[in-house]
């Protein structure tokens, strides 16, 4: 634990923990293969997504039963890698195909596990597999990597072209997996800017930095993008270095800020960040009519509080040496798994949260709400990033990231 973290309930911290642990193995063995569920009460099935997360937490956990089942995992994905590299969408099962994150998922999985046991060589072949087939996701064969709409993690929210949230995957598979050079230069034309004009110079190719804001764009491609706030992409830019820490420190700022605006609007009532905002609303030119059954402004991905989502940026905060802070988000967070559907339940671990009502709306004992809370309070505990330390500073040591027409951060 560093700097001054206010009056804290370490107790009650602790007394999570104890009931993450507790969800997770609960949900160890499910129904398909023996293989985990992604949540207590609802999603038998191990989505691949959401236990390639889930290694955050149990990477940290100490747990012997949940890491060799998350080996297991790793194994089962490789078996049932398509013959080209992708990763399926369900673990067990090899023809659910379709999802842009899986594959740079799991390649960050392997990354993780390998610097936890120093198995180095840990599933080379699939990982040789993975790296081709995501070198073939990117239209104009430079660096960053590009979607369909819903084919990452919002499988209601449009996200075309290059999203902010895989190429910060991919940034951080590469760290982890050693290849500094091509993660140099996917950093340097993410940080170029997205185009915004209409007019493209034939020797300019856009990227995620937007003008006049710190934090990067939710997905651009050609002379299209989106300025909304994306807080997992931009946590996860920060919390590998994407984000140097001048940088991290404004996008910090300007999250408190506006989301201090949200809570006096009514539009906030729990002192976390929505996962997307501001809000998509019904006439703006990103909505989709079936949006309305679905993704209601501060509903589920468009303002919904995720708690993983959370989790991820209490660590960035952390990165951030943002410290005091942190610890306070980490506290409200513990408030907010508490809550839950069944009332019997003394931590619920829910999936998603109303941001204008604070009610639970997914299911409960979600993994990845378990897991990440685990990662978060490490990071508080220790001042620590696990996993990302080295990131940040190999990062640092050898980039000057400098956005084109735009401020530059060292």
């Amino acid at each position: 634990m560093k700097g001054n973290t206010g009056e804290i309930d370490w107790g009650e911290i602790a007394l999570a923990k104890r009931a993450a642990i507790e969800v997770l193995l609960h949900n160890n063995r499910g129904p398909f293969e023996g293989l985990p569920r992604t949540a207590g009460f609802g999603y038998p099935e191990p989505y691949t997504r959401d236990l390639m997360f889930a290694i955050f937490g149990i990477a940290v956990s100490g747990n012997e039963t949940l890491i060799e089942s998350i080996c297991n995992v790793l194994q089962v994905l490789a078996k049932n890698q398509t013959p080209h590299g992708h990763i399926p969408s369900l673990v067990h099962d090899a023809d659910d195909r379709g999802a842009s994150d899986t594959t740079p998922l799991f390649l960050l999985g392997v990354g993780i596990f390998r610097k936890l046991t120093g198995e180095v060589d840990f599933l080379r072949d699939a990982v040789a597999k993975a790296l081709t087939w995501m070198d073939y996701q990117s239209p104009d064969d430079r660096h960053m990597v590009a979607q369909q709409p819903t084919s990452d993690w919002r499988d209601e929210q449009w996200v075309p072209g290059y999203g902010l949230f895989v190429n910060t995957i991919v940034y951080c598979y590469l760290r982890m997996l050693g290849d500094d050079e091509q993660a140099e230069d996917l950093c340097a034309e993410m940080r170029q800017l997205a185009i915004d004009g209409g007019f493209i110079p034939h020797h300019i190719h856009e990227g995620l930095s937007v003008r006049s804001k710190p934090y990067f764009a939710f997905w651009a491609y050609k002379v299209y993008c989106s300025d909304k706030f994306d807080l997992l992409g931009n946590s996860l830019a920060i919390l590998s270095g994407l984000a140097p820490l001048a940088q991290a420190n404004e996008i910090i700022d300007w999250v408190e800020q506006l989301c201090a605006g949200m809570t006096r609007t009514g539009d906030l009532s729990v002192n976390l960040p929505p996962n997307f905002f501001p809000f998509t609303l019904p006439g703006d030119p990103d909505w989709h009519p079936r949006y309305k059954d679905f993704n209601m402004p501060g509903n589920y991905h468009n303002g919904g509080v995720w708690p993983f989502i959370c989790g991820l940026y209490i660590a960035a905060l952390v990165a951030a040496q943002r410290f005091g802070l942190a610890a306070q988000k980490l506290q409200e967070l513990t408030r907010l798994v508490k809550l839950s559907k069944d009332p019997k339940l003394d931590f619920g671990f829910n999936e998603w949260i109303k941001a204008q009502t604070g009610q639970v709306m997914g299911v409960d004992w979600q993994t990845w709400s378990a897991a990440l809370y685990l990662y978060a309070a490490e990071c508080v505990e220790t001042g620590k990033t696990p996993f990302f330390d080295e990131m940040r500073k190999a990062n640092s040591a050898k980039l000057k990231c400098t956005v084109y027409g735009h401020k530059s951060y060292d």
